[in-house]
């Protein structure tokens, strides 16, 4: 009787244990009741308190005839609690009756009796792993330690734990492991204990009562339905409330849950025009002429036109095919490429630099002689012809002279032609003037022809 007040006391402490501790996720406490096998054979020759491990640990490890002791009745409680990551931590009690110990049979304590209905009981304490959490194939490892008596004799162990969980469903499995119990003791043997039984899960948490386990609940705090996972459908659409973008409001799913009153695939809370019929790109709102502008806002409904001009076309007053808006010259028929206004043609830009060259200047100096007048108004007309192009006025001379003089007059007579056309009415903005002095001739400066030639003024689109 004193041997059976230990396991009672053990199974009050396991029972107590799982009473001492908050419940805090789905099915965190595990209760396993079953049965136990203590095998003693690798410990040698079966006198306790001799030989430890034989040759082979392993050796007739499953002769469960000659050397498995089985207590055919419920012989073992354990509880244990998940911690996370995959560890659990439990406590486990168990008693079974001895009549083999190692390879002998008949074997006592004292070595004079034989084995008949030795005593043995086990507490102990195991911190297991598991590798494939929430399968139904559980495996683990266990590492931990506890107390055993045998008869009246009892010592601490180490034990190292192999099983597995075979889950039928949430909460009810079957488990079955094995542990290696190495005694501190030289008195009590080394030995392994078996174990099988039916394992029940349980401790789950439902916060908002909706009958979905915390730890299963996407949406734990609020009452919701199985179909969203414990998330709730406020309006019953089918669409559960975080997806919703209208959630007190029945709609469509293709619409995140929001109604179309018109019907044009635009969400009544998206649709400028709610109860007209329109098109996406105009929220929802109708465009008769297809000008992008909605017929609310457009100017000419039947008419396409821009934006910009309240839905009306733009005006083309030159017919040169670009419209008033883009036009610099809206009055001159031009061409696309020059903004609307007449492009310097080749002709034109030679017959510019034919008349510049006619240019004449005081000689060694950059003032224009009142004979150029004449040619200059009609060079100013033409360029007053193009108001939309840009000019270069490009000075050059002859090669008689240092190259720093040459240049310097170029420069000079350029912007000397370039200030007369400004103050008779050119536009500055439209001129450039550059000096190339003697470094870009177009004939030869060994002829007092070609020298000539070569001082010159050219007028030149810019480019």
């Amino acid at each position: 009787m004193k041997n059976l007040s230990r396991l009672l006391f053990a199974m009050l402490l396991v029972l107590g244990y799982s009473n001492a501790n908050a419940q805090d996720k789905n099915n965190p406490w595990q209760i396993t009741i079953g049965a136990n096998a203590v095998d003693a054979y690798p410990s040698g020759d079966g006198v306790v308190g001799t030989a430890q491990f034989g040759k082979t640990i392993f050796d007739e490890f499953a002769n469960v005839t000659d050397h498995w002791n089985i207590l055919p009745s419920l012989s073992t409680i354990s509880v244990s609690k998940y911690v996370g990551d995959g560890f659990s931590f439990g406590v486990a009690g168990s008693l079974n009756k001895i009549d083999k110990w190692g390879d002998k049979v008949g074997v006592s304590p004292d070595a004079t009796n034989n084995v008949d209905d030795w005593s043995y009981y086990g507490l102990d304490g195991t911190i297991k792993y598991n590798f494939l959490e929430g399968k139904t194939f559980d495996p683990y490892l266990g590492v931990g330690g506890g107390y055993t008596w045998i008869d009246e004799i009892g010592a601490g162990t180490l034990n190292g734990t192999i099983g597995f969980n075979l889950w039928f469903n949430d909460n009810i499995g079957l488990t079955v492991q094995s542990s290696y119990k190495y005694a501190f003791e030289d008195y009590l043997q080394t030995h392994f204990q078996h174990t099988a039984g039916i394992s029940i899960k349980f401790g789950g948490v439902d916060t908002d009562g909706d009958g979905i386990f915390d730890k299963d609940d996407a949406c734990p705090d609020v009452k919701g339905i199985a179909a969203f996972n414990g998330c709730p459908d406020t309006d019953g659409d089918g669409i559960e409330d975080s997806k919703d973008s209208c959630p007190n409001e029945a709609g469509l799913a293709a619409l995140n849950g929001c109604p179309d009153t018109d019907g044009d695939g635009i969400a009544d809370k998206d649709d400028k025009c709610p109860t007209v019929a329109g098109l996406k790109a105009l929220a929802g709102c109708p465009d008769a002429d297809g000008d992008g502008v909605t017929d609310a806002d457009d100017a000419c409904p039947t008419t396409a036109g821009p934006a910009a001009n309240k839905g009306c076309p733009w005006p083309d007053t030159d017919g040169d095919g670009v419209l008033d808006k883009d036009d610099k010259c809206p009055k001159v028929k031009g061409t696309v490429a020059n903004n609307g206004c007449p492009e310097v043609s080749a002709e034109i830009q030679k017959t510019l630099n034919a008349y510049a060259k006619t240019i004449l200047f005081d000689t060694g100096k950059s003032t224009i002689k009142s004979q150029s007048e004449a040619v200059l108004a009609d060079i100013i007309k033409i360029l007053n012809e193009y108001p939309n192009s840009k000019f270069t006025v490009e000075g050059h001379t002859d090669s008689v002279g240092s190259d720093k003089l040459n240049h310097t007059l170029s420069e000079a007579r350029a912007l000397s032609v370039k200030d007369y056309l400004v103050k008779n009415g050119v536009d500055e903005f439209r001129l450039s003037a550059l000096g190339y002095g003697e470094t870009k001739p177009i004939d030869t400066n060994n002829t007092s022809k070609g020298r000539a030639n070569n001082r010159r003024v050219e007028i030149n689109l810019a480019k």
